[in-house]
């Protein structure tokens, strides 16, 4: 049955009817795979099902031991391009990465919990092109490594699957490719030797109508060549499920020819979208440096952006409140019905991590509505690209000056006593990113959520296994990250109210735009 809005609630908790404050306008609900910004470096996710031997292509895509490619359980991997070899760690909870040798002798240092990702820096010529990712394997995600993934993908423009010959996709597996299909970007194929070798799937992986493609795979009769089919039998069964992939390019990793195609054909979707991307912003934005006058009479402007900076903070508030339901719902199915207890820090550091991209992404849509809808009443039209980077750089300019303002990059730490700690700063926000941003562009710094080392120490430790115990706990610890998280919600919408408000009384003290 379909729900109809939530009523809205003033700052001090009261219910407040919502004819009272203004449309905060439409707000990202999930986490889709969007198509990535020019400003975007380009970069290739690694996805896969565990057994297919991801690391072991991903090596021979960029010359190394695929030792050198293992990390934690649940850790993202970025390999990068430099001079020097280098790798690093980056935990949560801390400010700088925990830097150890990028050999594969180095040992990794003693980490309290697993990293969201570490970074792998060295001197190959293909990472000149891209930046290579490998993600957890897909039945390792659950929904929010799953949403996760699909906020990465849409960034980095190029999704590489790998699969085992003695694989099928799964249900998860498809529901993604299909939303990555609907989207600009690039889906790649590598299909690897199962543990029989190449021998196709014969439990119905290709129905019978995709036969005949399957077996003109095979070359002349009499010449079977067992991977060709067992790459064709792949593509079938994904094309009966997802058939607007049909464009898609599939490799088989079975030999260094086969993994020189797969670099080719990497560094020419690389060599095109770098050019698109490059070519999608003009290099100076209309209105970036006109003068810009004021309406004559901007009406209640100040007014309505008081009701709806609030509009936007309480419905923000509001539907991260019932994703934390939806999180503690899950929380309780994996003790109860998943690994136990000792799962349980590893679920929630993904939902976290899932939930602050959400918390972002419905952050800074709304506040670019703000934005727009306070600067066209007060200069009487909608502004100018140029014009509205103006007024975002001189609000961000702003923020500090303000006292609610200050310590804005926040990170929030789930405590082992189910409590929040916070720590401040630009490189703890870093430390929680599985796929970091090049550059933000916008207003307000992300929202950062994670669990600190204790909660892995304390849920870990052999014999605690009391589910009514970490029941207890995994509750608490949500509503205290409800109750830190609105308040952040609440000062973030405030002190931009605050800084607005600042910029656009001095452009109508002066007539004109100061910005």
């Amino acid at each position: 049955m379909q729900q109809g809005p939530l009523p809205s609630l003033d700052s001090s908790g009261d219910m407040a009817s919502s004819a009272d404050l203004p449309s905060c306008g439409p707000l990202p609900t999930e986490l889709e795979v969007s198509g990535p910004r020019a400003d975007e470096p380009l970069g290739v996710v690694a996805v896969g099902p565990a057994g297919a031997d991801r690391r072991a292509v991903l090596a021979t895509l960029v010359g190394l031991d695929p030792v050198m490619l293992t990390v934690p359980a649940g850790s993202w991997l970025v390999v990068r391009h430099a001079k020097v070899p280098t790798r690093a760690a980056f935990v949560p909870g801390y400010r700088q990465p925990h830097s150890y040798g990028a050999d594969r002798d180095a040992a990794g240092p003693a980490l309290a919990r697993p990293p969201r990702r570490v970074e792998l820096s060295v001197p190959e010529p293909l990472l000149r092109h891209f930046t290579l990712l490998d993600t957890p394997d897909t039945g390792a995600l659950g929904v929010a490594g799953v949403r996760v993934l699909r906020d990465a993908v849409g960034r980095a423009g190029a999704l590489l699957f790998v699969i085992a010959a003695d694989q099928a996709f799964t249900a998860q597996e498809l529901n993604l490719l299909a939303e990555v299909a609907a989207a600009p970007v690039e889906v790649v194929f590598a299909v690897t030797a199962g543990t029989a070798g190449w021998a196709p799937l014969t439990d119905g992986a290709a129905t019978d109508d995709t036969g005949a493609s399957v077996a003109s795979a095979a070359g002349r009769a009499g010449e079977v060549d067992p991977v060709a089919v067992t790459v064709e039998a792949h593509r079938a069964a994904l094309l009966a499920a997802v058939p607007a992939l049909a464009g898609a390019r599939w490799f088989p990793a079975d030999g260094p020819e086969a993994a020189a195609d797969l670099r080719r054909a990497l560094v020419g979707w690389s060599a095109t979208e770098g050019l698109q991307r490059a070519s999608a912003e003009p290099p100076v934005f209309p209105g970036q440096h006109d003068r810009v006058t004021v309406a004559a009479d901007p009406g209640d402007w100040s007014e309505r952006l008081d009701r709806r900076t609030r509009s936007c903070s309480q419905r923000i508030r509001q539907h991260l409140a019932l994703e934390l339901a939806n999180i503690h719902l899950r929380a309780v199915q994996e003790i109860v019905f998943g690994v136990g207890c000792a799962g349980l820090p590893d679920l929630l550091d993904r939902e976290m991590a899932a939930l602050s991209l959400l918390a972002t992404a419905q952050c800074d849509q709304a506040v670019r509505g703000i934005v727009s809808d306070a600067t066209a009443q007060v200069l009487g039209a909608a502004p100018a690209e140029g014009v509205r980077r103006r007024i975002v750089t001189a609000v961000q300019y702003g923020l500090a000056d303000h006292r609610a303002g200050r310590d804005l990059d926040r990170v929030l730490l789930v405590t082992s006593t189910a409590g929040v700690a916070g720590l401040t700063g630009t490189e703890a926000i870093d430390a929680l990113a599985g796929y970091p941003t090049a550059t933000r562009d916008e207003m307000l710094p992300p929202v950062a959520v994670a669990l600190s080392g204790g909660c892995w120490q304390q849920w870990r430790t052999p014999g605690n296994d009391n589910h009514s115990a970490a029941r207890a706990w995994s509750q608490r610890a949500l509503r205290e990250v409800e109750l830190e998280l609105s308040r952040e919600i609440s000062r973030r919408f405030e002190v931009i109210r605050l800084s607005l408000h600042g910029v656009l009384s001095d452009a109508l003290d002066h007539g004109i735009l100061l910005a």
